[in-house]
């Protein structure tokens, strides 16, 4: 009986998905005697070529990482939608825009004017900047177009599944490919990880009062962060009340607040509007009488970079997905 065809596919991401599915460690074996796996550009050498010479569907399950950025990732995506039956979106980036979304602050052309120009570590004296085509004496380069907007994998294609994380824990990775290959998967659509708030599993959340005050905002390297206290009664922004949880706590269990990786529970359109109002709604709870407007504004003040904070892996994927075009 012929194994069940599985293909991975790389778009906008850093590599740490890669670095998951090897991270099975001896798992990774099991996955490979259970399935043919026809594509995985980073680790094994095929082509597109073999992709297009699949019949439609034969591919049981494409696991593709990344954002869309550019012009050749839309078009890698479309083709193995068209030749898979179950696409996975693997990782944040996928899932919901990643850290590749906050280029949606921006435009290509203010990024190539920073990156190829302004940088301050770039020489470039002549203002040289990728080009889709360049006419060279043996014929013509072509560079895919690198879009303006970041978008989410099911903004470009069907997504059946969702692998959340940044990256996706092993475990998660392990009891999906065991549900598809077993057929024991849920509903279409559905984010392959527990729908409840990453809070609920937290283990400090015996830490956290029922009243809960804010009076100032912190970054992490401006305190010594106590290793039982919850975050946010330190004055840290942690995204655990707007989060779902299946990572495995692992950023908390390094001393580190939660960044919202894992994305939004279901029924959450935009997570992170979500956790702003959260975060607000604690600042200076106690003593709102006492506060005038000019201290509530300067204590909002005091959250570092808003727009990365609270849309660290979202923006694309929330109700905002960019910055107007010709706005500052």
């Amino acid at each position: 009986m012929a194994k069940p065809k599985v293909a991975f596919y790389w778009c906008a991401s850093c590599g740490g998905c890669e670095e998951a599915v090897v991270d099975l460690n001896e798992d990774i074996l099991k996955v490979a005697d259970a399935v043919d796996i026809v594509l995985w550009p980073v680790a094994l050498d095929f082509k597109r070529k073999d992709i297009e010479a699949l019949k439609d569907g034969e591919i049981a399950v494409s696991f593709i990482n990344g954002a869309v950025r550019l012009e050749e990732q839309e078009e890698m995506v479309k083709l193995l939608r068209k030749k898979s039956g179950l696409v996975v979106a693997f990782g944040a980036c996928a899932h919901l825009g990643g850290i590749p979304g906050l280029g949606n602050f921006c435009s290509r052309e203010t990024i190539f004017q920073w990156v190829y120009k302004d940088s301050p570590s770039v020489d470039n004296p002549q203002g040289v900047t990728p080009q889709e085509k360049t006419d060279i004496d043996s014929g013509e380069l072509t560079l895919p177009e690198f879009y303006d907007t970041v978008k989410s994998l099911d903004q470009v294609i069907p997504v059946d599944y969702y692998l959340p994380g940044c990256p996706p824990p092993p475990d998660l990775i392990m009891k999906a490919v065991n549900a598809i290959l077993t057929g024991q998967l849920p509903e279409k659509g559905a984010v392959l990880a527990p729908n409840i708030a990453l809070c609920d599993t937290c283990p400090r959340k015996d830490s956290k009062p029922e009243k809960l005050s804010i009076k100032e905002v912190k970054r992490p390297w401006e305190i010594k962060i106590d290793p039982e206290k919850c975050f946010l009664v330190q004055g840290l922004f942690c995204y655990g009340p707007a989060t779902r949880s299946g990572c495995g706590e692992t950023c908390i269990n390094a001393n580190m607040p939660c960044r919202g990786c894992f994305g939004p529970l279901d029924g959450i359109a935009d997570q992170g509007a979500k956790a702003l109002a959260m975060f607000v709604s604690l600042l200076g709870l106690e003593d709102e009488e006492k506060m005038t407007d000019k201290e509530v504004k300067e204590l909002i003040n005091t959250i570092p970079d808003p727009a990365g904070t609270f849309y660290r892996f979202s923006l694309p994927s929330s109700l905002l997905k960019r910055k107007r075009m010709g706005v500052k």
